[in-house]
């Protein structure tokens, strides 16, 4: 049984995580005013930085034993690695049909609930009462922190088409998240990581080189993707993959809401992006949900 320490600890480091991964918004601002350049080769570009940490962490830790996997769990890595890359490049898609609000709403919100029914469906991981009420206050607050940029700027018609992408985005990163619970206690995360982001990177490297791979960036910037494949994503995942060995799938799902948290705090200090009254009601509600998974017992989500 996994000790209540443990739990904490990795609770931690999966808020960790998604706090980094909140920073990535405000880069790829700045990435932005430096020139013209599209969605999918900032993605590539970050997971191009971030490989090589892995492997490197991975062939120092790992040695030859980087390379032992069986066939089928070589399988679920790669579609991992699928699954990321396509669900950052359906949620891009889906905010020129839906604008970024709905998008972001979607995409992050339906994830916990996908899976939810997933671990239901395949790991019998039944929510209980105490999910149920972190859900609640976890999509709650994301539905007022999300709502607020709209309120001070005039957003994009919503279409079907914007929902499918973003639903669809939605689906991948719950995926994503569903293939790296069978896979922990099997696997070094490293090795786990390494493999996926492998994939995702050659995936996107090819939808970027199809369309208009961007290359041209100042020093600074250059900066920043070391930053952003060092950091959110070599680190970030890491150490969500080692999360994940005593949180379940449901509750890492909810604890990552912490990302768009941290992006609006940060747009707020940098940018004097203010939240407002709305915003900061949501914040409170996700914080809440996040107080609901560390400090109730572990056994009222069993």
């Amino acid at each position: 049984m996994v000790s209540k320490n443990n739990s904490r600890r990795d609770f931690l480091l999966i808020v960790f995580a998604s706090v980094s991964w909140g920073t990535v918004g405000v880069a790829n601002r700045i990435l932005y005013n430096y020139g013209a350049t599209n969605a999918l080769s900032l993605s590539f570009l970050r997971l191009a930085f971030a490989v090589p940490f892995f492997f490197l962490a991975s062939w120092i830790t790992l040695k030859r034993r980087l390379f032992e996997i069986k066939r089928r769990d070589l399988g679920i890595m790669m579609l991992m690695g699928c699954l990321i890359a396509l669900s950052q490049a359906l949620y891009i898609a889906s905010i020129s049909y839906s604008g970024v609000s709905v998008a972001t709403l979607i995409s992050i919100c339906a994830a916990p609930v996908i899976v939810a029914l997933l671990s239901a469906l395949f790991s019998h991981e039944r929510p209980t009462l105490m999910t149920f009420i972190a859900f609640v206050a976890a999509i709650g607050g994301m539905v007022l922190l999300v709502q607020t940029p709209a309120q001070s700027s005039a957003g994009a018609k919503v279409s079907l088409m914007g929902v499918v992408l973003a639903f669809l985005s939605a689906c991948g990163y719950a995926g994503f998240i569903f293939c790296g619970r069978l896979l922990t206690g099997r696997y070094p995360s490293l090795q786990i990581s390494s493999i996926a982001f492998g994939t995702g990177a050659l995936l996107l490297l090819v939808c970027a080189s199809a369309t208009h791979l961007a290359l041209v960036y100042p020093p600074a910037g250059w900066l920043i993707f070391l930053y952003l494949g060092a950091v959110p994503t070599a680190l970030g995942y890491g150490l969500f993959q080692v999360g994940l060995g005593s949180i379940s799938g449901t509750l890492a799902s909810i604890v990552t809401m912490f990302e768009p948290l941290t992006a609006a705090l940060l747009a707020w200090l940098l940018f004097h992006e203010a939240l407002g009254p709305t915003g900061w009601l949501g914040a409170v509600l996700l914080l809440g949900a996040m107080a609901i998974i560390i400090l109730v017992p572990h056994k009222y989500f069993e």
